[in-house]
């Protein structure tokens, strides 16, 4: 599937989700649970060993000898401390355990680096990216499909521009990841907000009224009565996201709507990892408490059969 089927076919696939009249589209970007498990220490560490290998990783950990997971958490730790002083701190447990849980971001960036970085000198320029993304849909200024292509090139152009830090408009991995994942970066959310109220804001006027909102993300399509959950964002928009109530959303108010201030989980798991495994209680781990206290961390044969074991008494 060349671009312009694929834009052709994401596009008509967003319209075909609009045109369903209780099916509710959502803009807010949350923070992601860390575990679909409970978090119940006294039951199993199935919860920790989600939260800081990542769901997918924390299963390959569970075939693994004792020996085997000590030795593979002991890599981690030493990769962990990122300024190298043989210690462990909140924050680089918290760092560890977001990029954790957030490694397919970084899988996706792989993917799509190897496509961009045309030349293979370990960056990626807009020219580079136009070019592999673009190339032939803006030879053609009348595409069958009606897409507008250009218009979304001059979007994506001003989203590099943001990302690319010193302005060369070339990218290195982490400003490309940026552009791929805007709302990754404190830096970048304001184009969030921006591409969002463009999207949404339908009169161009600056601002996001009620019906727009509504407009947004539900579609009558002939229908006289709304479904329940419709109602209820009418009175979540004048209640909560029109906060200075003149009947519109601004930029900051947009901002609060799409990028709330969730509850930090990766700094809670932190927090409860170090106080478990703090032998000394200085509020810092060395890597010989952590791997002492490796259950915790990581499964193995032995706590997968111990919890197997748990779970056959309790049935």
């Amino acid at each position: 599937m060349d671009l312009r089927q694929f834009l052709m076919c994401l596009s008509l696939c967003t319209a075909f989700a609009l045109s369903k009249p209780t099916e509710k589209k959502d803009r807010v970007h949350h923070e992601p649970q860390l575990s679909d498990k409970d978090h119940n220490d006294a039951q199993s560490f199935d919860y920790d060993h989600d939260a800081f290998l990542g769901a997918e990783e924390a299963k390959s950990f569970d075939q693994l000898t004792p020996e085997e997971s000590k030795e593979r958490l002991g890599k981690i730790v030493s990769k962990i401390d990122g300024d190298k002083d043989g210690f462990v701190t909140v924050d680089e447990l918290k760092d560890w355990i977001k990029f954790a849980q957030k490694r397919w971001i970084y899988e996706d960036v792989e993917r799509q680096w190897k496509g961009h970085d045309l030349n293979e000198d370990g960056l990626v320029s807009w020219e580079e990216y136009k070019n592999a993304t673009y190339g032939y849909v803006l030879d053609d200024p009348d595409p069958d499909d009606g897409f507008n292509y250009k218009q979304m090139m001059v979007r994506d152009e001003r989203r590099f521009k943001m990302a690319d830090k010193d302005g060369d408009l070339i990218a290195t991995k982490e400003e490309f990841t940026a552009f791929l994942h805007p709302e990754e970066y404190e830096y970048m959310k304001d184009i969030v907000v921006q591409e969002t109220m463009e999207d949404i804001d339908k009169n161009a006027d600056g601002f996001i009224d009620l019906e727009e909102y509504i407009g947004d993300m539900y579609s009558h399509d002939g229908n006289a009565d709304e479904p329940e959950w419709v109602k209820t964002e009418r009175e979540q928009f004048v209640e909560f996201r029109d906060k200075n109530r003149d009947g519109k959303m601004d930029k900051e108010e947009t901002k609060d709507w799409i990028l709330p201030s969730d509850y930090d989980h990766a700094e809670a798991e932190a927090r409860h990892l170090v106080y478990e495994s703090d032998q000394n209680k200085d509020g810092k781990l060395t890597k010989e408490e952590i791997v002492d206290k490796y259950d915790l961390f990581v499964g193995s044969q032995a706590t997968d059969f111990g919890e197997a074991l748990v779970r056959h008494d309790e049935f």
